[in-house]
């Protein structure tokens, strides 16, 4: 376990997580604003969504408000952020059933759609195809799944000048200067950023067809494919 993984169990980061990603994330609400209307397209109004990386609850609950019939099934390994996500949701929470694990510990569906926002970054290559293949072993057919996390090109110029313009934005999103270069460290040093032919090439190597872009924020990507 990473340190940046191991912070999710740390009570004040816990506390603190559901200011950051609007800091530290590019087009962070407009990301989730997408990721809706990319489920929706082919979803019912009822529909029933896996989110992987449930913790804090951020994409759970823009997902609940924009959508008031949908049912959610939340999964992250942390007890803490899945406790906040509870307490994020508020009145909202009894549309979702919480699930402390991972990718084997959520149900078998089938589901209509699945997210996975800012969470596989933090995983190897050989966990990101497993975690594909099982995620669309629970989706239906045709069924959307949307995917957001870290994602920049290789190449000894290419790589380090986008987690300077990912510092560059933290910096101009009010993060001190020293912090914001911190950042950057930890995101080029503790995990596991991979280039945008190689995520799509993992979507595909699942079984799942069409990976559009439909996000970029710098060093950070999202995609939407089909089960």
């Amino acid at each position: 376990m990473t340190d940046i993984q191991a912070a999710f169990s740390d009570p004040q980061f816990v506390a603190r997580y559901t200011e950051g990603p609007r800091r530290f994330v590019p087009g962070y609400e407009a990301m989730q604003s997408m990721a809706a209307i990319l489920l929706a397209e082919r979803v019912p109004d009822d529909a029933r969504v896996l989110v992987l990386g449930a913790g804090g609850g951020l994409e759970l609950k823009a997902f609940a408000q924009a959508h008031p019939a949908w049912s959610f099934d939340g999964v992250d390994p942390s007890a803490a952020m899945l406790a906040l996500a509870g307490r994020t949701l508020g009145e909202l929470a009894p549309r979702a059933r919480f699930h402390e694990g991972y990718i084997d510990d959520a149900p078998e569906g089938p589901f209509d759609g699945a997210t996975c926002l800012l969470t596989l970054h933090f995983v190897d290559v050989e966990e990101r195809r497993r975690i594909a293949s099982e995620v669309r072993r629970r989706l239906k057919p045709r069924a959307p799944f949307v995917v957001a996390h870290l994602s920049a090109p290789h190449g000894e110029a290419e790589r380090p000048l986008w987690l300077s313009r990912y510092s560059a934005f933290l910096a101009a999103s009010g993060v001190e200067p020293d912090q914001a270069a911190a950042a950057r460290d930890a995101v080029s040093n503790h995990l596991q950023i991979l280039a945008p032919a190689q995520d799509e090439a993992i979507l595909r190597e699942a079984g799942f067809s069409d990976p559009t872009l439909f996000y970029t924020g710098f060093a950070f990507r999202g995609w939407v494919a089909y089960a």
